[in-house]
C-alpha cells in the first residue's frame, strides 16, 4: 500500500514498512540531519520542514499514513511533561493529515509514558480525536525485543481503522522472540537476541572494518546505576536506546557490553535493528540522536505486517 510518513527522523519506522511490502511515496521531518539520512538510505520522496506549515493538498493520496509524533511531552523521563507542552499538540498534525487523506489506516507510535500520564486520560483523548475523524482505533505496548530487536525498548502503538472497511487486522502482531528465562507464550518464538550476539561480528575497535559511522568518543565511562551508566550485559538485550528529542538536550550513549568504551553510532544502530549499511549523515552526536529517536525497523516491520499489501 501506498504510505505517506509524518514525522519521520532517520527512517526506522519507514524501513520497517518497506520491508513488509509497502511503498513510501511521501515523508516528513524538520530536522535537517536526519532528512539528509533519510535521503541517502531511502530515497528522494522527504520533504524538510515543520509539518505544520505544509498544506494537506500538498501530501499526496495514500492508503496508510504513520508517524512517531514528537514524544518529549509524554515521556517518563521528562520530569516536568505538562499536557499544555507544545509539542504535545503535535499529534493534532497528524489527525489533520488523517483527516484531510482519509486512508484505509494510520499508525501512530509513541512511548509507553503516553499510557500512564495524567492517568491514562491523555491517551483516550487522543484515540478519541482520531475516532472522530472516521477511524476504529485500538492500542498496545509492544516490547522491541519481543520481536528480534536486541533492545529492550517498550513502545506504544496507536492502529486506526477506517470505520466503513470491514477488513480484519490481527493486532498486535504475534510475538516471534522471547525472554529465555520465562516460557514461549508462541510455540516457534526463538530467543531473545542478546547485544552481544548482535554486535559480536562488528570489530570491537571503532575504526576498524568497513563500516559506516564506526566511530564513538573517548568518554571515560562511569557505572553508577544511571541511564547512561550502567554495567552492559551481554546476554541480554541492550536497555532502551534513548534521546532527547531535538538539538537542544544531550543525547544518552550506552556502554559496548565489553563495558570498556560507549558505543559507536554504528553499533547503536545496530541494537536499533538497523542494516549495517545505514549511513547515519551529520556529525556523531546528531547521528547518536537520529538512532534514540528512531523506531527499530524490525519492530516497524512487525507492526506494518498486520496490514494488508493492497
Amino acid at each position: 500500500m501506498k504510505v505517506v510518513s509524518l514525522f519521520s527522523g532517520a527512517g526506522g519506522l519507514d524501513m520497517g514498512f518497506i520491508w513488509a511490502g509497502h511503498k513510501v511515496v511521501w515523508a516528513n521531518d524538520n530536522f535537517p540531519d536526519a532528512v539528509e539520512t533519510y535521503k541517502t538510505n531511502i530515497g528522494n520522496h522527504v520533504r524538510l520542514g515543520p509539518i505544520e506549515d505544509i498544506p494537506s493538498e500538498e501530501i499526496p493520496g495514500c492508503d496508510v499514513v504513520v508517524g512517531g509524533f514528537p514524544c518529549q511531552g509524554f515521556s517518563v523521563a521528562n520530569w516536568t511533561r505538562k499536557t499544555e507542552d507544545p509539542r504535545n499538540r503535535l499529534y493534532l498534525e497528524m489527525c489533520r493529515v488523517v483527516r484531510d487523506k482519509q486512508p484505509r489506516f494510520f499508525v501512530a507510535e509513541n512511548v509507553r509514558g503516553l499510557v500512564s500520564i495524567e492517568k491514562g486520560r491523555i491517551l483516550e483523548m487522543i484515540k478519541k480525536d482520531f475516532s472522530d475523524l472516521g477511524y476504529n482505533v485500538s492500542h498496545v505496548v509492544l516490547n522491541s525485543a519481543n520481536y528480534g530487536v536486541p533492545q529492550k525498548r517498550i513502545r506504544v502503538f496507536l492502529l486506526g481503522t477506517r470505520k466503513d472497511l470491514r477488513s480484519r487486522i490481527n493486532f498486535p502482531p504475534a510475538q516471534t522472540h522471547h525472554d529465555p528465562s520465562k516460557r514461549a507464550l508462541v510455540i516457534q518464538s526463538k530467543p531473545w537476541v542478546s547485544v552481544g550476539e548482535a554486535l559480536k561480528n562488528i570489530p570491537e575497535e571503532p575504526g576498524k572494518g568497513n563500516y559506516p559511522n564506526h566511530t564513538c568518543s573517548n568518554y571515560k565511562l562511569r557505572f553508577n546505576g544511571y541511564l547512561g551508566h550502567r554495567r552492559i550485559d551481554p546476554s541480554q538485550p541492550s536497555p532502551t536506546v534513548t534521546a532527547r528529542g531535538d538539538d537542544k538536550g544531550g543525547v544518552v550513549i550506552l556502554h559496548h557490553p565489553s563495558n570498556k568504551r560507549r558505543m559507536t553510532v554504528r553499533e547503536l544502530a545496530t541494537v536499533q535493528s538497523f542494516p549495517l549499511n545505514y549511513v547515519f549523515e551529520g556529525c556523531q552526536t546528531s547521528a547518536y540522536r537520529q538512532i534514540g529517536n528512531a523506531v527499530p525497523p524490525l519492530l516497524a516491520k512487525a507492526v506494518a505486517g498486520v496490514l494488508p499489501k493492497k
